[in-house]
């Protein structure tokens, strides 16, 4: 008896809509069912998924996916936000603001992710895609929800256009995100410091290309892990 494919039940974001078209040639196929599960698009012999954030939700569908077939993961970063904020969504006249963010995405950023499954990568049918996207995010005022963003929700984000690709196709192509900076022995917060990031953040980057095989435990610094990079680092 042939499963059922398991389709996702939530309202698709705008962002992945819009990033499953920018995507899709003429030839491919959307929403297909492969293996028991949806794929977002399916080009010939390859299938591609795009996933705006949280890799744990699709961390067994690859594994399994992967077992068979080659896979294209897509996760959009973008290098350019416009933040739009609404004072009420209920009144379409209400104060609207649009600013642009001074933020910009990082590569490095990827490690929060995929720290649910980095040593994926290991596998040659399995492939990482940054899409450098131009993008609007819209939020409206709510006290009660928004208290990490000063009383604002973020409720969607929306593609504005795609203005380029990163493509990590081997554990050695994320050799360039760590940074110089960190020395020949580094711990987690050196991670952290270099990248202008929080101490856990350090610890997920560590986690992930200690999973590659690109960086080693060699001892400690104080209480803390002491890494280096591996000779497989080195000779990149």
């Amino acid at each position: 008896m042939t499963k059922a494919p398991r389709i996702t039940t939530y309202n698709e974001q705008p962002l992945h809509a819009a990033l499953k078209a920018w995507y899709a040639g003429p030839e491919d196929r959307l929403e297909v069912p492969v293996d028991g599960y949806v794929i977002d698009v399916v080009r010939e012999d390859r299938l591609i998924e795009i996933q705006t954030a949280n890799f744990s939700s699709i961390k067994s569908k690859l594994w399994a996916l992967t077992e068979k077939h080659c896979v294209l993961l897509v996760y959009p970063l973008p290098k350019e936000k416009w933040l739009v904020k609404r004072w009420n969504l209920e009144d379409p006249d209400s104060k609207t603001e649009r600013r642009k963010s001074p933020k910009h995405g990082k590569p490095h950023e990827i490690f929060e992710e995929l720290v649910s499954f980095p040593d994926l990568i290991s596998r040659d049918n399995f492939e990482i895609e940054i899409a450098w996207t131009r993008e609007e995010e819209l939020r409206h005022r709510d006290k009660r929800r928004g208290w990490r963003r000063h009383g604002w929700v973020v409720d969607e984000r929306r593609l504005i256009d795609v203005i380029g690709q990163q493509r990590f196709e081997k554990p050695s192509d994320f050799a360039s995100l760590l940074p110089a900076t960190v020395g020949d022995n580094f711990t987690t917060k050196d991670l952290s410091a270099a990248t202008a990031r929080g101490r856990r953040f350090g610890g997920q980057m560590a986690y992930c290309l200690r999973k590659m095989g690109l960086i080693e435990r060699i001892g400690k610094r104080g209480r803390a892990y002491l890494y280096a990079r591996s000779a497989s680092f080195k000779h990149e």
